[in-house]
């Protein structure tokens, strides 16, 4: 099975090792990766923000890109959301619609692939810590994945997964809104601190960068031990019980 890998922005300049992960997994799994070279933003930050026509030209050019690919899977549920609203971003370009939705049948976010594509729900992976999930708005509730990262987590060995305390909030990040409202933005990732503390876990794993980096600078700035993971750190994570050395996972742990 061929896969395109939507690396997205943050993924190429914070988070390759991510990037590193979910090829490793996806292959192991019998998939063929590739990266098609022509990919730049997807367009996200500027259509959130009201700027559609901004938009246009970025998602033409991912159209292009990806167009010819037999599915599309994407380490982040935001940037995969995007690719889901190109249909309506060219409403009034009919050509240009349906070559939208071709997209946006095909694309998937990485953990919902594996589950609702591969039909995978346990990838062999090991990691044994105490951990709690942020589930992020955009892959929640736009792209409509509520379980495939909760599915994967639960058959991790030595994994012990706890509930985090009102996980459907928001991390306070938003895009811009972070930047435009910061006052409120950091309110509401200290309520989201405060939740994850609550849980005693050692690490607290995401699927979407954006919303890691915005939780796991605010826990750096307020000197938090707590590690901050992508799922797909843990799901190619082979640690064993007692190694010191924590294995990959430990070694690619995201601290910001």
């Amino acid at each position: 099975m061929k896969v395109s890998l939507f690396t997205t922005c943050l993924g190429e300049f914070f988070y390759v090792d991510v990037l590193k992960d979910v090829t490793e997994i996806l292959e192991r799994l019998g998939c063929d990766v590739e990266v098609p070279q022509g990919q730049i933003c997807c367009g996200q930050p500027a259509y959130n923000s009201g700027y559609k026509k901004d938009t246009i030209g970025p998602a033409k050019q991912m159209i292009k890109s990806f167009e010819n690919a037999d599915y599309i899977v994407c380490p982040s549920g935001s940037c995969a959301t995007m690719f889901h609203e190109y249909p309506n971003l060219f409403k009034d370009e009919p050509e240009w619609q349906e070559r939208a939705k071709n997209i946006a049948e095909k694309t998937y976010e990485f953990t919902q692939f594996i589950v609702r594509v591969l039909g995978v729900v346990d990838v062999g992976a090991e990691y044994h810590a105490r951990a709690t999930l942020h589930t992020s708005c955009h892959m929640t509730r736009l792209l409509g994945e509520r379980e495939s990262h909760y599915t994967l987590l639960k058959h991790v060995k030595g994994l012990d997964l706890v509930q985090l305390p009102n996980n459907y909030d928001c991390c306070g990040f938003g895009g811009t809104f972070s930047v435009k409202m910061f006052p409120i933005s950091e309110q509401m990732v200290d309520e989201k601190i405060r939740h994850i503390e609550e849980t005693e876990a050692d690490v607290v794993i995401g699927a979407d960068a954006s919303c890691l980096m915005n939780i796991g600078g605010r826990m750096k700035r307020l000197g938090k031990p707590i590690k901050v993971m992508h799922i797909a750190q843990i799901l190619n994570s082979h640690q064993t019980e007692g190694d010191e050395r924590h294995a990959d996972a430990s070694r690619k742990s995201t601290v910001l």
